[in-house]
């Protein structure tokens, strides 16, 4: 038995360059418009998978380094992950080849070197790290003062 099955369903209408489609998640939360333009050029205010990657990456790695300074008798008072997916080709085939994660945190009591193995254990506790296995992660991680 599965933790957890989440699911989405994009209605595509038209050809790949002129047409669109809408992203809409099975709990309602989200409705979004998505386009190839949107995908390759300008968002112009569409999503794209790379975007909607991003968004489960910063969001799941936030949840594992939460849970690991808690793991470690520490609460941050403020964890910031941003993330770029970055599609990029790869032998002519568009591929998602990384995502670069930046952390920013407060946690009170932590000094540098607990922050970092934390960090680095977050990073191979994160369920979509390990979706993006065969792509290039980095982490980025600055401790801010309290």
């Amino acid at each position: 038995m599965s933790i957890a099955d989440r699911t989405a369903e994009t209605v595509w209408e038209g050809n790949l360059a002129s047409g669109n489609g809408t992203i809409t998640s099975g709990s309602g939360a989200l409705t979004l418009p998505v386009t190839w333009a949107s995908r390759t050029e300008q968002p112009g205010g569409k999503t794209s998978p790379e975007e909607l990657a991003a968004a489960a990456h910063s969001s799941c790695y936030s949840m594992a380094l939460s849970m690991r300074l808690g793991e470690n008798k520490l609460q941050a008072t403020r964890v910031s992950v941003s993330s770029t997916v970055t599609l990029d080709a790869v032998d002519g085939v568009p591929t998602i080849v990384s995502s670069a994660l930046t952390v920013t945190a407060v946690v009170p009591g932590v000094d540098e070197a607990t922050f970092q193995k934390v960090v680095d254990e977050a990073s191979a506790l994160c369920p979509v790290s390990r979706l993006f296995a065969g792509a290039k992660i980095t982490v980025d991680a600055t401790l801010e003062s309290e």
